[in-house]
């Protein structure tokens, strides 16, 4: 691994509203790095995860991710590079699964003409034209990896990737995962199966009491 790295922060501490969610946070991930996320419920992982996608800012210390500083505007320049799958299927129900890729491909600044292949890639090929609303859980789960894999990140966040999926979409996860780092991004994986993200991680860390240890 050489160059900067991908995700740097030093002392960092968020707030949201009058709490202090995470304190004097000290992080480097570097190219090629898959990095486990553990810490009890409520401990601050997807306040952490949320941090570095750019979607909140540190309220003490700096940091920086693809090289932007996440205190200022820059953040916003390198947010499409950023792919972010949480707890909740970030897709818009009222549209179809196919719908939902060509609206993220547009976003993103790629062609449509990846969708059909990314829905195939996934075992959606039959389901293109389904609503999401009416879809299950683990297909729309499953989108959302046929979005990540048509769109070139540099970056992948993932909260509990493995929840509620049965073994080929797991394997569809860890797939993923593996391409990301062979291509030179990085993964974080916040989990609380610590033998499975084990298995795939360079390394793990665990948040506790809003501090990595």
């Amino acid at each position: 691994m050489s160059g900067a790295p991908l995700v740097e922060l030093s002392g960092v501490g968020v707030r949201i509203g009058s709490s202090q969610i995470l304190r004097d946070v000290d992080l480097e991930i570097e190219a090629g790095e898959v990095v486990g996320l553990f810490g009890a419920n409520g401990a601050g992982k997807t306040t952490a995860l949320r941090l570095i996608a750019t979607l909140i800012r540190p309220a003490q210390g700096s940091g920086t991710v693809l090289g932007a500083d996440l205190s200022s505007a820059e953040r916003y320049d390198v947010r499409r590079r950023i792919g972010m799958i949480g707890h909740v299927p970030g897709i818009f129900p009222e549209l179809t699964l196919a719908e939902n890729l060509r609206y993220a491909a547009r976003v993103a600044g790629v062609s449509t003409d990846r969708v059909a292949g990314a829905l195939a890639a996934v075992g959606l090929a039959g389901a293109a034209d389904r609503p999401a609303g009416a879809a299950s859980h683990g297909m729309q789960r499953r989108t959302e990896f046929a979005r990540e894999l048509m769109i070139d990140r540099s970056l992948l966040l993932l909260d509990e990737p493995h929840s509620a999926l049965d073994r080929d979409a797991v394997d569809l996860v860890e797939g993923l995962i593996e391409r990301k780092a062979a291509e030179g991004g990085a993964v974080i994986v916040v989990s609380h199966d610590r033998d499975r993200v084990g298995a795939i991680a360079h390394r793990t860390v665990d948040l506790v009491g809003g501090t990595l240890t």
